[in-house]
């Protein structure tokens, strides 16, 4: 699979396009002024707890006080109190030893907010979700580091290894590397993209994030809530901090700034391939040389249609997302479950890059065409699973029910990606009604009036070609009685371009008269 990314630069902040196969799979938007992005770090303070809810509410510097649920405080939420006060105290230049800190007892899982945020404390909490809608950021205590092969997760020692690393001796390798090189107080989290790494690519990226955290360290002495302490990167670097791999063959950037930096972030995490990034200054807009717009018009909307004539229908609510799935003019054979079947895989497909595309979350049901074999709703139940697998966000697929629904999760970090494709008509501008033909004849004879008492000679009307045949029909046609009655030749001639009710005059220069 080949993977391009199309970076396109604007003043009013990045758009990313992620092509696969030359197909549009991902759109992400970063505004210039954009804030409270997943993954930054802040000093909050606790404005208020909520019992009922085993939640508080904190004061992050958003309008809205930023949502924290006790599932997220995590079990080590003492030892970031005390560790908050004490970074906030410090005063040594170059910060206190966080391998000599001790670390608190757990909490318990069935616990009550109340008890450990009783006392309204300053805490260092990290964004979970943006703000979505009316809803303020919700936050987790769980504070992590992410780089390129490892994630550093303080006040802990464990070493996980990723899932995706199927091989046990390759697993067992990296929590040996892992083990020699970790800093006392850390966990660490070995992602799929460590495998086959070095000790030195290992400890490379371990040593850039310890570096991360002793900013942190700094920048929370004398600090007071709310302020925000230590920024995620950019959208540019944390997508390609994620996903480069070898399928990567193309990187275009279409700002020299951002192409400097694109480079040298690649130049610095995999230096073999800094080559694939390209700056792009062609003059043309670079979303529609990569062919990035028009997918974009194709894909986002209420319909959207497939290659075989099947379509599907997003529809969104409140609470959920719903898709419906349509045969349309679909015929593969007479057999109607296969026909069934091969839509539905169809569909399957483009559901799973559709949620990607506008990063759909929450709860998603699917009104799959029915079928009657189990062996059928089975395999199309494995291969949306399969569709999704290659989705980053966190999503369970549910089999069919009995009804033909198949309902899927998942996880929703950001508001949902939406794009108006459609355009206001140039006839009726958007009120659906459009002025008769009638109503046309008299604007276009006063205009003719109006510009034969200005001695203007030769003159020519330019139309849509409908209302050329209405006003040239007949012997005695709407044209020759304009030209009787404004004893001069009239012309009138068709443009396919224009729009229904628009016209244009010219003179005897074919010069445009502007009225």
């Amino acid at each position: 699979m080949n993977k391009e990314l199309i970076i396109n630069a604007a003043p009013q902040g990045v758009e990313i396009a992620l092509l696969e196969d030359k197909k549009l799979v991902e759109l992400h938007s970063e505004k210039a002024d954009a804030s409270f992005a997943v993954g930054d770090l802040y000093l909050g303070k606790v404005k208020k707890l909520i019992p009922g809810l085993n939640a508080a509410f904190v004061d992050v510097g958003f309008e809205k006080d930023a949502f924290l649920h006790y599932t997220d405080l995590s079990p080590y939420a003492r030892s970031l109190l005390k560790f908050t006060q004490m970074a906030m105290q410090d005063k040594s230049p170059e910060g206190f030893d966080f391998s000599k800190f001790e670390t608190e007892p757990e909490i318990i899982k069935t616990g009550k907010v109340t008890e450990v945020l009783g006392q309204k404390p300053n805490i260092l909490v990290q964004i979970l979700k943006e703000p979505i809608a009316a809803k303020g950021p919700r936050l987790s205590c769980e504070i992590s580091l992410p780089g390129r092969f490892v994630v550093l997760t303080p006040f802990n020692d464990v070493i996980a290894v990723s899932r995706k690393i199927h091989s046990s001796e390759e697993r067992r390798r990296l929590q040996k590397i892992v083990e020699s090189i970790k800093p006392r107080n850390f966990g660490v989290i070995v992602r799929t993209a460590a495998e086959g790494k070095n000790t030195a690519e290992l400890h490379e990226d371990l040593s850039n994030l310890f570096a991360s955290w002793k900013s942190l360290q700094q920048n929370m002495k004398g600090a007071s809530a709310p302020a925000k302490i230590l920024s995620e990167q950019t959208k540019t670097t944390s997508i390609l901090r994620d996903l480069l791999n070898e399928d990567f063959n193309k990187i275009v950037v279409n700002d020299k700034a951002l192409y400097n930096d694109t480079r040298s972030y690649i130049q610095k995490i995999a230096p073999n391939k800094a080559d694939i990034v390209s700056y792009y200054h062609n003059g043309s807009p670079i979303f529609d040389q990569f062919g990035v717009t028009k997918q974009v018009k194709a894909a986002f909307g209420k319909t959207v249609n497939l290659p075989s004539g099947a379509y599907l229908i997003i529809e969104h609510t409140e609470a959920l997302h719903v898709i419906d799935v349509n045969s349309g003019y679909k015929s593969v054979g007479n057999n109607q479950e296969e026909n069934a079947l091969q839509t539905n895989l169809e569909a399957a497909e483009e559901i799973a890059r559709q949620l990607r595309l506008r990063d759909i979350g929450g709860i998603i049901v699917v009104d799959f065409i029915d079928m009657k074999l189990p062996d059928n709703k089975k395999r199309l139940h494995e291969a949306m699973e399969g569709f999704m697998r290659i989705d980053r966000a966190k999503h369970a697929v549910l089999a069919i029910s009995k009804f033909g629904l198949m309902q899927i999760t998942r996880q929703r970090m950001k508001p949902e990606m939406s794009i108006n494709t459609q355009e206001v008509c140039p006839s009726c501008q958007g009120t659906g009604k459009i002025s008769s033909a009638l109503i046309l004849e008299d604007e276009i004879e006063k205009n003719l009036s109006y510009l034969s008492m200005q001695k203007h000679k030769g003159l020519k009307v330019v139309v849509h070609p409908i209302l050329y045949a209405y006003l040239t029909k007949g012997l005695i046609s709407i044209r020759r009685r304009w030209s009787w009655k404004f004893k001069q030749k009239i012309r009138i001639d068709a443009n396919n371009n224009y729009h229904l009710t628009e016209f244009h005059f010219f003179d005897a220069q074919d010069e445009e008269i502007r009225l």
